[in-house]
């Protein structure tokens, strides 16, 4: 996270917790490290060469302490180089060291020198702490390649318009998080989403670890499994997985003994009709943050009301990406936005 002290600060506070980069103790136990900048806000020529030679640590050994230091400061943030500085101290705090062993190509940049997009990796390490370059549940093997996922339920969730193209696959950790707010990513942009209805991202009910256990054995997205795989999924389970059970069970639920299983087949036998999790309505809130993508040039909060069809049919919509994003989590939902007019992703 980064932060901007300005030259009026207390001397008393920075003498007692300021370190020149070159100086910081790489054995301390700080929980967090904040680059801050010592420049004069005021000073309307400030460029990059001069708030580079300016950086400073600041190191704090909790969340609150991090939170309460950004309350005091919050226009920190808002400055030329408070979103520079608040992604100096994420990757700081993080450890140069340590970002290397999860980025998969360290030659390849965080961010775009031509554009300026943030690659998947600085967005997964933004959203969960991990620099990793693929949005899917744990690590998989492709090839004999190992590529890393997201390796836990996330606090934030994200949403991908270019999974209905199958680009990408977000797997459950980030589109089912802690917390009822989502990261939306279009082709150029990010945005947010949110809702206060808790129930959208309560525990897992036992049909949908189930889908994500079968799923993690199916990493092509098939739907199916090869019939060898039905004992590790049941073991992994935690189901009945004697030998001879696993036999019965194989030649029921590939009768044709073509040597798949299907997703469906499985779910209609083991956990049938598992009534969803999720309320069928609820209201969502859209933040975009650039003014030219939102109604009358204004930077605002968009409400609009949910609701989930009892239909699981979808309709794909290229003209409108908003619902197609959100598809890939509610494939039956429908929004009703209270402006009358969709919110844009980009």
């Amino acid at each position: 996270m980064l932060v901007h002290l300005n030259e009026n600060e207390s001397a008393a506070a920075g003498e007692a917790k300021e370190k020149k980069l070159k100086d910081l103790d790489p054995a301390s136990n700080a929980s967090c490290r904040l680059l801050v900048d010592r420049t004069d806000i005021l000073n309307p020529r400030l460029n990059h060469r001069l708030f580079h030679s300016q950086l400073r640590v600041v190191s704090l050994d909790s969340p609150d302490e991090v939170e309460a230091f950004y309350l005091e400061r919050i226009e920190t943030l808002r400055e030329t180089f408070g979103v520079l500085l608040f992604l100096y101290s994420v990757m700081y705090t993080k450890g140069l060291e340590q970002l290397h062993t999860e980025v998969t190509d360290v030659s390849e940049p965080m961010i775009d020198g031509e554009y300026g997009y943030g690659s998947q990796c600085l967005i997964n390490l933004m959203i969960t702490g991990r620099a990793v370059a693929h949005v899917w549940n744990n690590d998989q093997d492709v090839g004999g390649l190992k590529l890393r996922g997201i390796d836990k339920q996330s606090k934030i969730g994200f949403l991908a318009l270019l999974e209905h193209l199958r680009y990408c696959e977000v797997g459950s950790f980030l589109k089912s998080p802690i917390n009822p707010v989502w990261v939306l990513g279009s082709e150029t942009h990010l945005t947010v989403l949110f809702s206060f209805e808790k129930q959208l991202v309560c525990a897992e009910t036992p049909s949908e670890v189930a889908k994500r256990v079968f799923k993690s054995y199916d990493p092509e997205g098939n739907n199916f499994i090869a019939a060898d795989l039905l004992q590790d999924v049941l073991n992994s389970l935690d189901l009945v997985s004697d030998p001879e059970y696993v036999d019965i069970m194989k030649k029921k639920l590939d009768a044709d003994n073509l040597g798949i299983i299907l997703l469906s087949a499985f779910m209609d036998e083991f956990f049938p009709e598992q009534a969803p999790s999720a309320p069928d309505t609820f209201t969502l809130f859209h933040y975009n943050g650039l003014s030219r993508s939102c109604p009358n040039g204004k930077v605002m909060y968009q409400e609009g009301n949910a609701v989930l069809l009892e239909c699981n049919m979808k309709c794909v919509l290229e003209s409108n990406p908003m619902l197609t994003c959100l598809q890939t989590k509610w494939p039956s939902i429908e929004v009703q936005w209270q402006l009358g007019t969709t919110p844009s992703l980009n």
